[in-house]
């Protein structure tokens, strides 16, 4: 009897942990749904004003305006899409904003990640205090340090036709310098790469060393080939911020020749009207390239922002 009794415990014990067990399973999954749904939920969200975005461009102009409005266009009309790109300097725009993306990035990722080298591997007195107020740029809004960039740019000593004193002409003002120079390089780069130069082991530059290789080198053919995941998410980072430049091309560029393609898209506004299907169209066209570059990089920058943080 005894044996009998231990034999139904044990067997009580087995069902209890299977029910614990089912119980747990469900519990994970249906955690598991409600979250699949959240992100679902705000990835739709997120979308939206981008669907808007290019089925306006899409649709007949008496659909365009209509209330309640219609998320399916009824009938497709691409001849917003036409004017779009063939209205003013569209073309033109569009490859100003393309040299100004590709040279944030190359200046952004290339100033940054040797700044950022420096600060996590160099040793030199000051080092600290010096990041720190590197760091403290970024606390300082943009919209304080215009007016002091924007005398600067202008009064660039022999160009533009200043003189010597920076007087006399325009400097930087409608060029290709005044509009790359100022965002040559940020303190959220600097601060990006440090981090990542942080993360990589000491021994690798040790042994680069015994070997007689100088700084540079070391710099350029160990450590920067292996910081990939954070190059790749500051040139996503540089290449949005130089193709969607608004606010500071505005300031200070005054010929057609010069304009980038958000400025361009102002055209389809006038006083009185706004041609909403051009506009959604060109909208869409200056989104393309973004998703692209973010579609090539989504696998290193994800690796990028997850390991930027580690290491203090």
């Amino acid at each position: 009897m005894e044996t009998v009794g231990l034999k139904r415990a044990r067997i009580g014990r087995v069902r209890l942990r299977a029910q614990r067990t089912l119980a747990s399973k469900l519990v994970d999954a249906v955690r598991l749904a409600i979250l699949y749904l959240v992100v679902t939920a705000g990835a739709f969200t997120m979308l939206l004003p981008f669907y808007w975005m290019a089925t306006t461009g899409i649709k007949v102009d008496r659909e365009i305006l209509t209330y309640p409005p219609t998320w399916i266009p009824t009938a497709l009309d691409f001849s917003h899409w036409q004017k779009a790109i063939s209205s003013g300097n569209f073309g033109r725009a569009f490859i100003n904003s393309g040299v100004l993306a590709i040279s944030s990035v190359v200046t952004n990722v290339g100033l940054a990640a040797l700044t950022g080298y420096a600060f996590a591997r160099l040793k030199f007195p000051g080092s600290g205090v010096l990041f720190v107020l590197v760091l403290a740029t970024m606390m300082v809004p943009y919209q304080v340090t215009v007016i002091p960039l924007f005398v600067m740019i202008k009064n660039v000593p022999l160009f533009g036709g200043n003189d010597l004193l920076g007087a006399g002409g325009i400097g930087w003002m409608d060029s290709w310098w005044g509009l790359i120079v100022p965002n040559a390089v940020g303190a959220f780069g600097i601060f990006m790469m440090r981090q990542f130069f942080l993360v990589l082991p000491p021994e690798l530059e040790d042994a680069a060393r015994i070997d007689g290789a100088g700084e540079f080198r070391i710099f350029w053919q160990v450590m920067l080939p292996l910081t990939w995941p954070a190059l790749a998410t500051l040139s996503l980072f540089s290449f949005q911020g130089g193709w969607n430049s608004f606010y500071w091309p505005l300031l200070i560029t005054t010929s057609r020749e010069m304009l980038t393609l958000q400025l361009a898209l102002r055209v389809f506004r006038t006083q009185f009207t706004t041609d909403w299907g051009a506009l959604m169209a060109g909208a869409t066209i200056a989104t393309l390239p973004i998703i692209i570059v973010f579609l090539l990089g989504q696998r290193y920058f994800t690796r990028g922002i997850a390991m930027t943080g580690i290491k203090g």
